[in-house]
């Protein structure tokens, strides 16, 4: 089995609702995303051949997926109120809104589905929030 991988990084803020602790409050991470990629044979195309897949379209797709949440406050569905929401669309802050609780576990999955969509074989998608503290996820 042959194994690739590549890695992007977003700045954003979130918080838990609910949280008993520190991240009940809004925060701000440096999220850093490892997708791998698995093959049991390499390519045989003149423009790919001798790889997994062309680094270029797993690093671009990786990107563009993190660029949704570069430099924005991330909320979970439900968690805030639509006055407060209202008020930070005013203010002009960038928000985005997610289905899932904001943590590297849920993220993981997110980012694991989204690369799957997209056409990629997803072997693990890592999570960091902090440099050391990671959730992994594969299936």
């Amino acid at each position: 089995m042959y194994y690739v991988r590549t890695e992007a990084e977003f700045d954003s803020t979130h918080f838990l609702k609910d949280y008993d602790g520190k991240c009940g409050n809004i925060h701000g991470h440096r999220w850093r995303v490892v997708v791998e990629v698995k093959s049991e044979k390499l390519k045989e195309d003149v423009q790919c051949k001798g790889m997994v897949i062309d680094f270029a379209d797993l690093k671009d797709e990786l990107n563009k997926l993190c660029d949704e949440f570069d430099h924005v406050f991330i909320y979970e569905k439900g968690s805030l109120k639509e006055a407060t929401i209202k008020a930070l669309h005013d203010e002009g802050f960038i928000i985005k809104e997610v289905d899932f609780r904001a943590t590297a576990e849920c993220f993981a999955k997110h980012f694991y589905d989204e690369m799957t969509k997209a056409g990629f074989n997803i072997n693990r998608i890592e999570v960091y929030e902090t440099p050391n503290n990671c959730a992994i996820y594969e299936e």
